[in-house]
Parts: structure tokens; C-alpha cells; sequence
């Protein structure tokens, strides 16, 4: 071999070299920081909740537990609360909402601690929930939430085993560099909580109720590839007024694809959008989520 030549090949393997070392050296830096951030105990106090067993309020809990702060539904703890259906998500990890009724880790808390993991992402021992999108819904008032525990308490204990939560390396590295959202109490401003205000059919209300959103179709709502997601999963969509979006589509349109899992064009949407619980929204939220939608500027399909 020629000495230049020779001179390069080995140039190229410490280039190569570095690159690798550096990229384990930033990967476990991240892992690392994602321990630290989980295994940190945060000092919220336990609130007090008043349990209600009056009709109108369990019929409140009910509602929004199937669609504002969707647990009851099989993508997340189950219509009975006794633990979700198993989403994996190739290197990121694979997700199962616990059971969480009388018979699983409801009976562990206390009312209080249960208002405290809603609003904060705060487990019963102080540390973070992973994977539960509590900064998602904790614009709820006090009462709402009060209404959810309530309803949560009145149906009967579920005997069944917690599926599986694992989050990869890729997951805990892309939740350190917020992209996806896995460790959530981090995410949360425990000192200053921002309430909705009163519902109302208003793109000001509608702001709140499209922060569930976010998790898949991303912080500008204008969808793309979850990164990380392997191939195969379904790529969310283009939820502002743009052409690669929903320019062109009336109020009737959006409502008959919350309702009916079908878009526009009569595509069936993917079983990983809930659409189930959104068909649940009441006529105010879903004209408030439709104003909202309707305010963005339009911005290209995979801005996310």
C-alpha cells in the first residue's frame, strides 16, 4: 500500500473512531440525564379531593374519562380501567397502560395522590409517570378532576396483571432531547398549573383540548413521522389549514371524521388515532377543537 493511501485509510478509522466514541459518549449522557430526571423525587403536596357519588358528577367523571382525559378507552387503561391494549413501538419501546382499578394500583392511592398524578405526573412515590400524558389534560379544573376520581371509584375491581412498559434507548434519548415526551412530570410547571377557561365552542378553549394532540401530530399540529417510529407505524397527519392538511374541510367534515374514523376523502384513519374518544367530545368541545385547528397558520405536512 502506498503511503498516502495508507496515511488516509488510518485518518478515516480515527475519524470513524471518534465519531463512535463521541456518539456513545452523547448517548450515555443522555441515558444518565434520563435516570437522574426519573428517579427524582418532587416535593407536590398531595391535594385534598371530595369524592362525589351524586349522578351528575359520575356522569361527568364518565365523559371525560372517555374523551378529554381519555383512560377509559383500550389505547389506554381500558373501558373497565383494568389495564390497555400493549403498543410497541419498535426502538422506543413497548407501552401498556396499567390497571388501574379497585383491583390494581387504584387500590394503592388515595384519592389525593390520584388528583396529584393527574395534574402533575407525580406516581405515589414522588417520582415521575413515564409514558402518561398528564401535561397533556391537566388544564382540567379541580372539580372535573374530582368528577374523574369519582367515576374511577365507582367501577368494580378489574383482577388482571399489568402488561409490559419499556421504554429503549432511543426512547429515553429522544425524550431528553424533546421530541417525544416519556418523562412527564419534567414537562410539567408544578408551581404555576394553566387552567382553561370556562368551556365555550372558542378557539381560546379549543387551544386546551388540542394539547392532546401534540403527542403524535407534534407541537405545530402539522404531523409527519414520529421519530424514532419504525416504518411501518402510521404517520400522523397534517392538522393545520394547509393544503397538505385540512384546507378546504368545513366544521361537518371534521366531525364526521371524529365520529366515524373516516376522513374527508373516505380513508379510513389508522387504529392508532383515538378517534373513539374524540367522537365522545360534546358539541362545544368539538366546535372549541375545530376553532382552534381553524386559527393555525398552515404549515407544511411533517413540521411537526
Amino acid at each position: 500500500m502506498k503511503p498516502l493511501a495508507k496515511k488516509i485509510l488510518v485518518s478515516i478509522g480515527s475519524i470513524s473512531g471518534a465519531v463512535i466514541v463521541g456518539g456513545a459518549a452523547f448517548v450515555g449522557l443522555q441515558l444518565r440525564a434520563f435516570a437522574a430526571s426519573t428517579d427524582k423525587v418532587y416535593d407536590v403536596p398531595v391535594p385534598h379531593v371530595t369524592r362525589s357519588s351524586d349522578p351528575p358528577v359520575l356522569a361527568r367523571g364518565k365523559h371525560i374519562a372517555e374523551s378529554l382525559a381519555p383512560c377509559a378507552v383500550s389505547a389506554c387503561h381500558g373501558p373497565d380501567l383494568g389495564g390497555g391494549d400493549t403498543v410497541e413501538i419498535g426502538p422506543l419501546g413497548k407501552f401498556t397502560a396499567p390497571n388501574i382499578s379497585a383491583g390494581g394500583l387504584g387500590a394503592t392511592y388515595s384519592d389525593g395522590e390520584l388528583m396529584r398524578l393527574l395534574r402533575h405526573g407525580i406516581k405515589r412515590d414522588g417520582r415521575s409517570v413515564r409514558f402518561m400524558p398528564s401535561h397533556e389534560f391537566n388544564w382540567l379544573s379541580d372539580d372535573d378532576f374530582a368528577a374523574v376520581i369519582s367515576y374511577v371509584r365507582s367501577l368494580p375491581p378489574v383482577q388482571k396483571s399489568n402488561g409490559p412498559l419499556e421504554i429503549g434507548v432511543l426512547g429515553k434519548v429522544l425524550d431528553r432531547r424533546d421530541m417525544i415526551p416519556l418523562d412527564i412530570a419534567r414537562r410539567i410547571d408544578h408551581g404555576k398549573i394553566e387552567l382553561a377557561p370556562p368551556a365555550s365552542p372558542t378557539a381560546a378553549y379549543g387551544a386546551f383540548i388540542a394539547r392532546e394532540c401534540t403527542g403524535c401530530h407534534g407541537k405545530t399540529l402539522s404531523g409527519g413521522p414520529i421519530p424514532g417510529a419504525p416504518p411501518d407505524l402510521p404517520v400522523p397527519l397534517n392538522l393545520t389549514p394547509h393544503a397538505s392538511g385540512l384546507n378546504g374541510w368545513s366544521f361537518d367534515d371534521f366531525r364526521h371524521t371524529l365520529t366515524t374514523g373516516t376522513s374527508k376523502s373516505g380513508k379510513k384513519l389508522a387504529a392508532m388515532m383515538p378517534f373513539a374518544a374524540y367522537a365522545k367530545l360534546d358539541d362545544t368541545e368539538m366546535h372549541a377543537l375545530w376553532a382552534y385547528l381553524s386559527s393555525l397558520p398552515p404549515r407544511p405536512f411533517g413540521g411537526r
